[in-house]
């Protein structure tokens, strides 16, 4: 039986290694205990999101912009701006995963989530400055 591990397991693995042992082993020990739960392919695609997430959440975004009179943007920062940014970067994500509910109209430092999947939401940190 295929399981994906919890936390590390001495002589087994680490935390998110998937692992072939026993029936017994997983039904008896492992899967009782919360060390580990079984492999499916929906729990296989959560820990590859899982590892893109941990990627995505150490990017910091920075968008230079012009203001007019009292900092006041010219434009916005969209959805679309920061998916640009974020392919520039190699990370490819569709536009409509990018949780920006209205575009930023102002400088300043900001978190903005991607949806990878409906238990995986990372943040990015995006700092809007003036040009």
């Amino acid at each position: 039986m295929e399981v994906i591990l919890r936390e590390d397991v001495q002589h087994l693995g680490a935390a998110g290694d998937v692992v072939k042992v026993k029936d017994g082993y997983a039904r008896n020990y492992l899967l009782p205990k919360g060390l580990a739960y079984p492999a499916t392919d929906a729990n296989k695609k959560k820990i590859a999101y899982e590892t893109e997430a941990a990627r995505i959440a150490e990017v910091r975004l920075t968008f230079s912009v012009k203001v007019g009179e009292e900092d006041k943007l010219y434009g916005s920062v969209t959805a679309s701006d920061v998916q640009r940014k974020l392919e520039e970067l190699g990370i490819r994500v569709d536009k409509r995963r990018v949780d920006l509910p209205e575009p930023i109209r102002e400088l300043g430092e900001f978190r903005i989530g991607i949806k990878l999947h409906p238990d995986v939401r990372p943040e990015i940190q995006v700092s809007v400055v003036k040009e």
